[in-house]
């Protein structure tokens, strides 16, 4: 079986450096948000936040709250790795289609990171999907929570906190792989 570490969290919260932390460690990450940015180029649109946040929207209104998850698993058996990271689960449905695709080898880590944390990262990183003043990400905080991420959170195997420094943090996403 392959052993799964997937990270759920507020936008901002620290999934990506997550998932970088086990890429340098030569662990393969799929990324739930590049399904929905390949739709968006699929598609024809621009990807802004809004377009992606409309089709993220649109894929679990038409295929279900499970939509994303379902396009991974493929992408996740294709790798045939040992051990992947998922960076951005959003909902309960995900997880469940999760833990019944790998079992006991699903992980789950929320992580926790405040508001004015997250806003400053957003505004060093400069994503083209990015929100440009906090009431834009307080706005994108209400849409992914309307996907279900709270829930998804609370059901979290992990809680990691995430509002001190990378090197601290990298540290504690270390420690989940030992």
């Amino acid at each position: 079986m392959t052993r799964i570490l997937a990270f759920v969290g507020m936008p901002a919260s620290g999934k990506s450096e997550a998932s970088a932390v086990l890429h340098r460690k030569g662990i393969a990450v799929i990324n739930m948000g590049d399904v929905i940015r390949e739709e968006v180029v699929r598609r024809g649109l621009e990807p802004t936040d809004a377009n992606t946040g409309g089709v993220g929207t649109d894929l679990r209104e038409k295929e279900g709250r499970d939509a994303v998850a379902k396009r991974c698993i493929p992408k996740i058996r294709e790798a045939n790795e040992d051990f992947i990271g998922i960076d951005g689960v959003r909902s309960v449905p995900e997880v469940e289609l999760f833990k019944e695709a790998f079992g006991d080898d699903f992980t789950l880590v929320s992580i926790d990171s405040p508001l004015e944390v997250r806003f400053a990262r957003v505004m060093a990183r400069g994503r083209s999907d990015d929100m440009q003043d906090i009431d834009a990400l307080k706005v994108r905080d209400e849409r992914e929570l309307g996907w279900g991420m709270g829930e998804a959170m609370k059901v979290a195997d992990i809680v990691i906190t995430n509002n001190s420094t990378l090197e601290e943090f990298t540290e504690k996403i270390t420690a989940l792989l030992e």
